[in-house]
C-alpha cells in the first residue's frame, strides 16, 4: 500500500462516516485533536446526506463533503438503491481523492463510510479504521484486510478481525469536555437529582414509549428528581404528550448537543448501549440502566452492555429476555437506584475504571505518525498518557 506524503501546505486528512452520532462523534473527537496537533493540516469530514451530519460538522468547524450512500438492503426492492447510491458515492469519492491531495482516510464505520473507504483502497491511500463496539461492524470487517491501522474501542474486537495492519486497542474517542461529576457527598447534598434518558441521536421509540410509563409507576420515588429525555426528532411531540398525560414532569428534547454539561449534572442514565454512548458515560462516571437495541448488527449493543454489566457498572434490561412488560422491567431496574445514593456510587466506581479519556489523543497521534511515516511523533506525550496500548 502506498503512503501519500503530506504536501507543502500540510497533510489532508479525511474522516468518512456518519449515519448516527455514535459513528460521527468519535471521528469529530479525533479531528479536533489533530487540529490542535497539526495546525497546518486540512481536515474534511465526508458523511451521508442527513441533516444531523451536516449540522454537527458545521458546528465543529470542519470542511464537509456529502456523499450518496445506502445501508445493505433488507429486500429486493431496496437493492437497486443500494447499488446506485453506493456506486455514485464511490465515484464522487474517487474524484475527490484524485484532486484533493489526501494523505490518509479514516473510516468511522457504518454504511456512510463505505464510498470514501472504498475509494481510498482503490487509490492506494492509507486507510485507518475506528471500531467503536465490542463486535466490529460490516464495513469495518470488509475493509480491515486493506487497512493500514485499526483502532479498536475494546479488546474483544481483536480476535474478530482479519486486519492487514496492526490493531491497537485505544478506547473509543470522545469529544473534549467530559469530566467526572461532583463526588457523592456533594451530589447527595444537592437539592435535585437528574435522570437522563438517551435513545441515541435518532431516539428510541421503545424508550420513548416505555420509560415514561415506568417512571409513572415510580412516581413516589421521583421526589427531588429532574427528568431529561432525549427522544429524537420524530417522536418529540408524542413523547412530550405522554409525559404530560401521565403527569410526570420531564424536559423532553429532540437532541442534546453539547451533552457534556448535561452529563455532568446527571446521577443516573437509562439508555441504549452503543459504544460511543458507553464511552461518554464511563468518562463522566455515571451508573446506567442499559436497554440494548435488539436489532443492532451482530447484537453488538448487547455485547457492549455485557462488558459494563460484568464490571458492576450497569444493569441490563433486554426486551428479548423479559417475560412481562418492558415498563415493568424498567421500573424494577430503576426502583432502588432512585432512592439509594450509595448504590449509585457503588456502580459509578467500576464504570470510571472503564474510561479511556485519552483515546482521541492516542488515535490522533497514530494518524500523525502514519502521515509522517519515519518521522518522530509531532504530539508531545504527557507523562500520564500511554501510547499505542494493546500491542
Amino acid at each position: 500500500m502506498s503512503h501519500s506524503k503530506p504536501n507543502a501546505d500540510g497533510p489532508h486528512i479525511v474522516f468518512a462516516g456518519g449515519g448516527t452520532g455514535g459513528h460521527l462523534f468519535p471521528g469529530l473527537a479525533v479531528a479536533e485533536q489533530l487540529r490542535e496537533m497539526l495546525p497546518n493540516a486540512r481536515i474534511t469530514i465526508a458523511t451521508g446526506r442527513k441533516p444531523l451530519e451536516r449540522d454537527l460538522v458545521a458546528a465543529a468547524g470542519f470542511r464537509h463533503l456529502r456523499l450518496p450512500s445506502s445501508p445493505v438492503p433488507q429486500g429486493p426492492r431496496s437493492a437497486w438503491r443500494f447499488v446506485a447510491d453506493n456506486l455514485s458515492g464511490y465515484r464522487a469519492a474517487r474524484r475527490f481523492l484524485r484532486t484533493s491531495g489526501v494523505s490518509v482516510v479514516v473510516g468511522l464505520g457504518g454504511y456512510a463510510s463505505v464510498p470514501m473507504a472504498w475509494g481510498a483502497v482503490a487509490a492506494r491511500i492509507p486507510l485507518v479504521l475506528l471500531a467503536q463496539n465490542a463486535v466490529p461492524g460490516r464495513a469495518t470487517r470488509w475493509f480491515a484486510p486493506r487497512a493500514a491501522l485499526v483502532c479498536a474501542a475494546m479488546e474483544q474486537v481483536r480476535p474478530l478481525l482479519k486486519a492487514g495492519g496492526p490493531i491497537r486497542v485505544t478506547g473509543n474517542p470522545i469529544r473534549a469536555g467530559f469530566s467526572q461529576p461532583a463526588d457523592a457527598a456533594t451530589r447527595s447534598a444537592a437539592p435535585e437529582r437528574q435522570l437522563l434518558v438517551l435513545g441515541g441521536s435518532g431516539g428510541s421509540r421503545a424508550l420513548n414509549e416505555q420509560v415514561p410509563r415506568a417512571l409513572y409507576k415510580l412516581r413516589s420515588r421521583l421526589i427531588d428528581w429532574r427528568i431529561v429525555h432525549q427522544c429524537g426528532p420524530r417522536d418529540w411531540h408524542a413523547t412530550d404528550t405522554l409525559y404530560r398525560k401521565l403527569a410526570v414532569e420531564a424536559v423532553v428534547v429532540p437532541f442534546l448537543d453539547p451533552i457534556q454539561p448535561v452529563l455532568h449534572d446527571t446521577d443516573l442514565v437509562v439508555c441504549r448501549a452503543g459504544g460511543t454512548t458507553l464511552a461518554e458515560l464511563a468518562a463522566a462516571g455515571l451508573p446506567a440502566v442499559l436497554v440494548p437495541y435488539p436489532d443492532a448488527a451482530a447484537d453488538h449493543q448487547r455485547k457492549n452492555a455485557d462488558i459494563f454489566a460484568a464490571a458492576g457498572a450497569a444493569r441490563i434490561v433486554d426486551c428479548r429476555e423479559i417475560t412481562g412488560r418492558l415498563d415493568d422491567a424498567l421500573a424494577t431496574a430503576m426502583a432502588d437506584l432512585l432512592v439509594d445514593a450509595a448504590e449509585r456510587a457503588r456502580m459509578a466506581a467500576p464504570i470510571r475504571g472503564l474510561a479511556r479519556p485519552d483515546a482521541a489523543w492516542q488515535v490522533a497521534t497514530m494518524i500523525s505518525d502514519l502521515v509522517y511515516a519515519g518521522r518522530p511523533p509531532l504530539a508531545v506525550r504527557p507523562a500520564s498518557r500511554r501510547v499505542y496500548p494493546g500491542g
